[in-house]
């Protein structure tokens, strides 16, 4: 008797001011999802969710920054699922409204609570939603908590805003460190293969492959 293996899904969903990506993993034989990065435009997500008929198990923050976290609040009391971030973002993730101050002068009008429930990342976690299991990779330098999440059975790794295509990620506010996010590419992102597909926190899909060939920083992270 052969099993049939699950069709996964991958929706990339860009939303708010920054069109930061939100991308919903999805199991279509269970009708589970997990939800990676939530902007603060949740009904977004919420309208794909609907119209796909799935349930999200879980949340997962790549980092603290207001425009991948500003949504989650809201999609987690409204589907019950758990939201997972690392601690060493604790001063952004639970201070959204220091971020807005800085970004907009003021504290805009919208649902930008902390999660109830927030469960702690730490680097070789394996978070397993049925079919989907995610290897959590920290990778310090944009934030000092920012992790890439690493789905090995799909060759997709979630890459927040560690490496874009063209580009990595800035390093100018609060938190970032260019050294640390350097070693970070250099010793946990760089050492995965080039067909790995990376799906960024903004911006267009690209491939390890492509961006250890053409990134015009691959110089940077290479140095001893």
């Amino acid at each position: 008797m052969t099993l049939r293996r699950p069709e996964l899904r991958i929706r990339q969903i860009p939303a708010w001011v920054a069109q930061t990506n939100a991308w919903v993993l999805a199991d279509e034989d269970s009708g589970h999802a997990v939800v990676v990065d939530a902007p603060p435009e949740p009904e977004l997500i919420g309208r794909y969710i609907a119209e796909a008929d799935l349930a999200v198990v879980a949340i997962v923050l790549s980092h603290g920054h207001i425009d991948h976290t500003g949504g989650a609040a809201h999609l987690a009391g409204r589907t019950g699922a758990v939201t997972y971030a690392h601690p060493d973002d604790d001063f952004l993730t639970l201070h959204p409204e220091a971020q807005l101050r800085m970004m907009f002068g003021t504290v805009p009008e919208g649902e930008f609570a902390v999660p109830d429930k927030l469960e702690r990342l730490a680097h070789g976690d394996r978070l397993s939603f049925g079919s989907i299991t995610l290897d959590v990779i920290h990778t310090p330098g944009h934030t000092p908590g920012h992790c890439c999440l690493y789905w090995s059975d799909e060759g997709v790794l979630l890459s927040g805003d560690q490496l874009f295509a063209g580009s990595v990620g800035r390093t100018d506010l609060p938190g970032g460190s260019w050294e640390a996010l350097m070693a970070s590419m250099r010793d946990r992102v760089m050492s995965l293969d080039d067909d790995v597909r990376v799906l960024p926190g903004h911006g267009a899909e690209t491939s390890i492959g492509r961006e250890r060939r053409t990134n015009p920083f691959r110089h940077e992270w290479t140095r001893s």
